[in-house]
């Protein structure tokens, strides 16, 4: 049994996802019981788009708001403020019978092998999961359904009556994704895929979405800290630091010339083969920074090139080329400044 997506939207469609200035507040703990609780900005009005077919990735340090975005795209989490449509639905004000039947659009991949796995219940039953949660289906139906999705990532139809641990880690991802698939979504939100395995095994996760993808036009939102993940899978990067996005644009563009000096500071902590060290850089004001009577610039604590202006007035995210987006005054600058990226040849 071959499992067949619909066909991707043409270009004159409106995009698959459309999120539009999303806003996620939490409160944080008190510090006296006579004060009111302050509150962190998780998300501070992060606007995305993602077509049929095509990859979003999102890159940024631990705290930078990535994982609440993946979170707030599955559903799982209603925002502040804003709103996240799938298919022209806004996910949020939908009835929950009508957004459990969505769920069968947009599904995720979750970091950990070892725990997204429930280890007391067989490959089938596992993978089944999403079907079953969307109603009843016939017995033979539903492992035929089976069989053929553990085919597409590599598995075998004799796996089914296995238990995770009998599994390596690469495998397990693989169950993981062939979860994810059993619905035949249009989307898939994967929050760090491959950050649990080993570098072997990184490449074959990676090549197999990349061949699902081809496949069947799947969309993804690639949530990692890792820039070459999102380098090989990615149409699109969008960098986010302290629940804002401060520059988008395609791969090649980003990365070879960078805008935004978190960006390069992101290129600059990667380990190279060369002589010199990596420079890392902490993120001591991240909290603070967050707090939502903050003004100025989030980033310019850190930034070596901020002025009086940048403590004064917050960078609205503007075009910096045909394709390229920036939320930085000295966005120019810092594109002027030399390559971090290794010329080919």
């Amino acid at each position: 049994m071959t499992m067949m997506l619909d066909p991707a939207p043409s270009a004159a469609e409106p995009p698959l996802l459309d999120v539009k200035d999303l806003v996620q507040r939490y409160a944080l703990p008190r510090e006296s019981v006579f004060r009111p609780a302050s509150e962190v900005l998780a998300l501070n009005g992060v606007t995305a788009q993602v077509t049929a077919g095509r990859s979003l990735g999102v890159v940024g340090e631990s705290g930078s708001g990535k994982s609440t975005f993946a979170r707030l795209v599955m559903a799982l989490e209603r925002p502040t403020s804003g709103s996240v449509s799938l298919l022209g639905r806004d996910l949020n004000r939908l009835p929950p019978n009508e957004l459990r039947r969505a769920r069968r659009d947009f599904q995720m991949v979750f970091q950990d092998p070892y725990g997204s796995l429930d280890p007391r219940q067989t490959i089938a039953r596992i993978v089944a999961e999403p079907l079953t949660a969307l109603g009843k289906m016939d017995r033979g139906t539903l492992r035929e359904r089976v069989a053929a999705v553990l085919k597409q990532v590599g598995l075998r139809s004799a796996d089914m009556e296995k238990f995770p641990h009998e599994f390596s880690g690469g495998q397990r991802q693989r169950i993981a994704i062939a979860r994810a698939l059993i619905t035949q979504p249009k989307l898939i939100v994967a929050d760090e895929p491959v950050s649990a395995l080993d570098v072997s095994v990184q490449a074959q996760v990676l090549n197999l979405l990349q061949d699902l993808q081809d496949q069947f036009g799947l969309s993804y939102v690639l949530i990692s800290h890792d820039l070459a993940v999102v380098d090989y899978l990615c149409d699109e990067v969008a960098v986010m630091y302290l629940g804002r996005i401060v520059e988008q644009g395609r791969p090649e563009d980003l990365f070879a010339h960078c805008a935004h000096p978190y960006t390069r500071a992101l290129l600059e902590a990667v380990p190279r083969a060369r002589a010199g060290t990596a420079r890392r850089r902490r993120g001591a004001q991240a909290i603070a920074s967050q707090s939502v009577d903050a003004s100025g610039c989030p980033y310019v604590a850190r930034c070596p090139l901020a002025d009086q202006h940048c403590r004064e007035a917050a960078p609205a995210l503007r075009s910096v080329g045909e394709t390229h987006l920036a939320a930085c005054h000295k966005a120019e600058a810092v594109m002027a400044l030399p390559s971090l990226v290794p010329e080919q040849g």
